[in-house]
């Protein structure tokens, strides 16, 4: 476990970034990396935005193998995610969110909310449409799963 989390969190970005994409692309057909729930998601709130980045993926990744309901314990976490201090990574968590919603639909009245809730003044006016605009297609993609 240890090893995933240095690998995750690696000064060589590039490296950490093919851990993780790895990581993504397997967990779409295996639960094999759901085993590391727990360690992907004492991530969340690293220092560092790309390590973020990642394990918002991860996790949404591994939404669908949750049998076990552990995202229940780390949901308030994610959404707090919406809206990051780095906006790249409120518009990551967005946007991994659809897959969350796919896989635990009963988490969208909730993910729905932190979005109408959410406050954006914070972004810089670049920043904000490309937020909004990813909110509003998530939340198009997670009403079809209603």
């Amino acid at each position: 476990m240890q090893d995933i989390i240095a690998k995750l969190t690696a000064k060589d970005d590039k490296y950490a970034c093919a851990i993780a994409d790895k990581i993504i692309s397997e967990s779409q057909d295996t639960d094999k990396w759901y085993e590391f729930f727990d360690a992907f998601a004492s991530l969340l709130n690293h220092p560092k935005s790309l390590v973020r980045n990642r394990v918002l993926y991860i996790l949404s990744a591994n939404a669908q193998w949750d049998d076990e309901n552990r995202f229940d314990a780390i949901i308030s976490e994610y959404l707090s995610h919406v809206t990051d201090d780095k906006p790249i990574t409120a518009r990551q968590c967005i946007n991994a969110l659809a897959q969350v919603g796919v896989a635990k639909p009963q988490y969208i009245p909730r993910i729905l909310l932190c979005f109408q809730e959410a406050d954006l003044s914070k972004y810089k006016d670049s920043m904000r449409p490309l937020i909004e605009r990813d909110m509003t297609e998530t939340k198009k993609a997670l009403i079809e799963q209603l």
